[in-house]
C-alpha cells in the first residue's frame, strides 16, 4: 500500500470536498488514461496554460515539449500547475442547476525541470510507450539534433489534487420535480477510429498502433 496524498492548504478541495480522493492509486490511474495535461505558469507577469502531451515515471510526470518553448528556457525550473481531466458522463437532472457530469481529474502543484541531456532518451521511451507502446522498437533512433530539439520536464507528484464524481443524478423525494421527465447519465468516452495510413505507409498496420487504439475502446449504447 503506497502512502496517501498529502492533503493541505494547497491541495485541499473546497468545493465539495467529499469528491477528494486521497488514494495514490487513483491518482496513478487517472494520469496513466490520459495522453494531454494542461499546464499553468506565469510568464512575463502573465498566467499562461499550454498543452503539453506526457507521461507519469513513477512519481512524477514528463512533460514532452521543445526546446524553443519558452517554457523550458529557466535552468533553475518553473512552478507550475497541471490540470488532467477524463470527462466520463453527462448527468442529465430534472432542472438545469442539479444536471452535472461525472469526471475523474487531478491538478498537479510544483517546479517543473527539464531532464539533464544524459536522462533525456530514456524519459523520451518513457513518454513514447505510454503514447505509442511499441512504437519505439519499430522505428529508427532519434539522431543527436532531434534530441537536442527536444526537451523533457520532469514535476513530482508528491503535491496533487484528486477529485473525482461518479453517480446518477440526484433525486429527493419532496424536490417537487416532474418524475416524468427523463433523469440519467449519457456515458463518454474517449475512442479511437479506422488507422489511416500516410500515401506512402508500406506493410500493415504495425502492433504499435493496434496497442495504442486497444486503449480507447468503442462504448455501445445509443
Amino acid at each position: 500500500m503506497t502512502e496517501p496524498l498529502v492533503v493541505d492548504d494547497q491541495t485541499r478541495i473546497r468545493r465539495i470536498p467529499e469528491r477528494q480522493v486521497t488514494e495514490r492509486e487513483q491518482l496513478y490511474a487517472i494520469l496513466d488514461a490520459g495522453l494531454v495535461a494542461h499546464v499553468a505558469f506565469v510568464r512575463d507577469g502573465r498566467p499562461v496554460v499550454i498543452p503539453f502531451l506526457y507521461a507519469r515515471d513513477g512519481d512524477s510526470l514528463l512533460l514532452h515539449g521543445s526546446t524553443g518553448g519558452g517554457l523550458f528556457l529557466s535552468p533553475e525550473g518553473v512552478e507550475v500547475s497541471v490540470g488532467v481531466t477524463h470527462v466520463d458522463g453527462l448527468v442529465f437532472a430534472r432542472t438545469v442547476f442539479d444536471s452535472s457530469a461525472n469526471y475523474r481529474s487531478v491538478v498537479v502543484h510544483g517546479r517543473a525541470v527539464a531532464v539533464p541531456a544524459d536522462e533525456k532518451e530514456a524519459a523520451l521511451l518513457v513518454v513514447s510507450e505510454h503514447l505509442m507502446p511499441g512504437r519505439w522498437d519499430e522505428v529508427r533512433a532519434s539522431t543527436r539534433k532531434e534530441l537536442a530539439a527536444t526537451s523533457i520536464l520532469r514535476i513530482g507528484l508528491d503535491r496533487a489534487s484528486v477529485k473525482v464524481r461518479a453517480y446518477g443524478a440526484s433525486e429527493e423525494p419532496d424536490d417537487g420535480e416532474d418524475r416524468a421527465v427523463w433523469a440519467g447519465v449519457l456515458p463518454l468516452s474517449l475512442v479511437a477510429g479506422a488507422p489511416e495510413p500516410s500515401p506512402s505507409a508500406g506493410g500493415p498496420v504495425p502492433a504499435s498502433v493496434t496497442a495504442s487504439a486497444a486503449r480507447f475502446p468503442v462504448r455501445s449504447g445509443l
